[in-house]
């Protein structure tokens, strides 16, 4: 199974970071589902996983990860600068965390919520799980 990146589908950054994502992975190694869709949801089930969480996790290898882990984690897979972010691993996760957690509560304000889903390539098709 892929490594698979549970995203809020109605946040403006979240889908900024999915299409960083897709643009510096060029293998494929990623694919994605929203929090809202039904694989997302599905997904969330069978990990366990809180519904009322809203930030971004990955799956990967049958382990769950959250918030700043799984945004540093997944850089290491990326190509250019973002692969030299894993470096923040050796911050402790609860500072991590603290500034992740103060991004993700200021994420719609700062940047809006998606009003409409753009087009997506056929590239960006074959990747979202939903």
């Amino acid at each position: 199974m892929p490594d698979v990146v549970l995203f809020d589908g109605d946040c403006n950054v979240c889908d900024w970071s999915v299409r960083f994502i897709m643009k510096r992975d060029p293998e494929g190694h990623f694919h994605f589902a929203s929090l809202q869709g039904e694989v997302g949801s599905k997904m969330r089930a069978s990990y366990g996983i809180d519904p009322l969480i809203d930030s971004v996790m990955l799956i990967k290898d049958d382990k769950v990860y959250t918030k700043s882990t799984a945004v540093l984690t997944i850089c290491k897979s990326l190509t250019g600068p973002a692969g030299f972010l894993p470096v923040f691993l050796a911050v402790p996760k609860p500072l991590r965390d603290l500034v992740y957690g103060f991004i993700a509560k200021n994420r719609f304000h700062w940047f809006g919520k998606k009003q409409a889903c753009g087009i997506p390539t056929v590239e960006e098709r074959r990747r979202m799980l939903d």
